[in-house]
């Protein structure tokens, strides 16, 4: 069996989940699930990023105990696993002190082995909501693009970690794809960032600012910044801290699924570490976009958070799977807006999968089973069509183009219905023209499950109930439509 280890970015729990989170997730669940159908040895990381100063101030703001805040948070983000029907086999939580930090001052050490952790004086720009220092150049009219504040002048002494020392080695493995960067547009803005030159950057914090993360080792006075922290989740939640089997196993990761705002940190900075640490990298980073709400950027400001808790509740799990994989294109920023949502419901699942698998298994269930051999009563047409839809389906796939790959089965969903249309069953008196029809029928339903189950897996649970293959024999029996008709 081929290993596929993939993961998602850690989310910070200084909130509770919302639909981006949900579509991280569920982009790298449908990849998963598509390993394990193809028969690889598959394990989905996810987890939750738990120190810094933000998430400091928002206990403090709250009046909580800072671990009982995380604690509570990460457990929402942990619920989206039934809420979201993800596979994931392992969460990783920072504040762990069993599983993470070990790992975590272990990584320190090792950079620190290299030569590559110095002490020095410093003074920065420091914006909290993004727990990261800015130069002048990364701002606009002095202010944060993403948050729209100005950040703190901070004046401190760090450790900083060389990550200048290793710009010329994360170039040439992301340039000649030992690093692959997904998609392409990503890939040249990563080498654009570095051609630009890679400082150095700050590793710790005083403690006396920040009491709430991980102890530097050998600095009583200093804890660990987000980099060595949340970024050795990836390795710490597989074994690293005790050089474990599993992490001989699966590391290194064979995808890594991020958001576009972290690109620099895990294509610039995490490469750094590794190599610094004698570790490989990644085989590759796929980046996606962000969603924005009826093309408003999401904020707490303006009321616009849409939680999937409360979306999938009301209309299915596969409801929301389907819109975020389908409306939001893989590579790029998309738009959520409830009426496109409906209209997607009504018009591809209730009567466009949903309605196939009822009309196919009705008139199916008249003679089921049935009887019938591959070579000689699938009529070639079929057979063609099936496999060309498929070969389309792969290739979107391997290039994690999900909302493409959607397309395909949909449109192998059209092929059906035209099919079952066109020969009309239930006109056809005849009974071996019947159970030809319905064989066909059959087997297009059974093409159409096997490509549509990593994306809505309860749909496909359901679908396997409704219609199964034997030996040499199709199986039919009604169930309850899949997607009920929005009232």
């Amino acid at each position: 069996m081929n290993k596929f280890y993939i993961t998602t970015a850690i989310d910070y729990v200084n909130g509770k989940p919302h639909i981006g989170h949900a579509l991280e997730k569920i982009q790298a669940d449908v990849l998963a699930r598509y390993h394990r159908i193809k028969g690889d040895d598959v394990f989905f990381l996810t987890g939750t990023d738990e120190h810094g100063v933000k998430i400091f101030r928002a206990a403090e703001r709250e009046n909580k105990d800072v671990q009982d805040f995380v604690n509570e948070n990460a457990e929402y983000f942990k619920q989206l696993k039934d809420v979201l029907n993800l596979s994931w086999d392992g969460f990783i939580r920072t504040t762990d002190q069993k599983n993470h930090w070990p790992g975590v001052q272990k990584l320190w050490q090792k950079l620190l082995d290299s030569g590559d952790i110095y002490k020095k004086k410093y003074n920065g720009l420091y914006c909290v909501g993004c727990e990261s220092f800015k130069t002048e150049k990364d701002l606009i009219d002095g202010k944060c693009l993403d948050h729209q504040k100005e950040p703190e002048t901070v004046e401190q002494e760090n450790w900083f970690f060389k990550l200048s020392k290793y710009q010329k080695e994360i170039e040439l493995r992301i340039r000649n794809d030992e690093l692959r960067i997904i998609p392409e547009s990503r890939k040249n803005e990563i080498l654009s960032f570095i051609e630009s030159g890679l400082e150095d950057i700050s590793f710790s914090r005083p403690k006396k600012d920040l009491p709430w993360g991980i102890p530097v080792p050998n600095d009583a006075q200093q804890v660990m910044y987000v980099w060595c922290d949340a970024l050795a989740n990836y390795i710490t939640a597989v074994g690293y801290g005790n050089e474990t089997e599993q992490f001989k196993k699966l590391w290194p990761a064979d995808l890594q699924v991020i958001g576009k705002d972290i690109l620099r940190f895990h294509a610039a900075i995490w490469p750094g570490i590794l190599l610094s640490a004698g570790l490989p990298l990644p085989k590759s980073i796929f980046v996606h976009g962000f969603i924005s709400v009826e093309g408003q950027k999401m904020s707490k400001s303006l009321g616009n958070i849409v939680d999937p808790v409360s979306l999938a509740k009301k209309y299915g799990t596969d409801a929301l799977r389907y819109y975020l994989l389908r409306e939001i294109p893989s590579y790029d920023d998309g738009d959520f807006s409830l009426r496109k949502f409906e209209d997607r419901y009504s018009a591809d699942l209730a009567n466009g999968l949903g309605n196939l698998v009822a009309r196919t298994v009705t008139l199916g269930e008249k003679i089921s089973p049935v009887k019938f051999d591959f070579s000689i009563d699938i009529e070639p047409e079929v057979k063609k069509v099936c496999n060309d839809f498929y070969k389309e389906y792969e290739s979107s796939l391997s290039e994690i183009k999900l909302h493409e790959a959607l397309i395909n089965v949909w449109g192998l969903i059209s092929f059906a219905d035209k099919y079952i249309n066109d020969k009309k069953p239930w006109e056809v008196k005849d009974e071996e023209q019947f159970k030809k029809i319905m064989t066909n029928s059959g087997y297009l339903l059974g093409v159409i499950l096997n490509l549509v189950e990593p994306f809505l897996p309860e749909a496909g649970e359901k679908i396997r109930k409704q219609i199964w293959f034997s030996e040499s024999s199709i199986n039919f029996k009604k169930g309850d439509n899949l997607f009920p008709r929005l009232s």
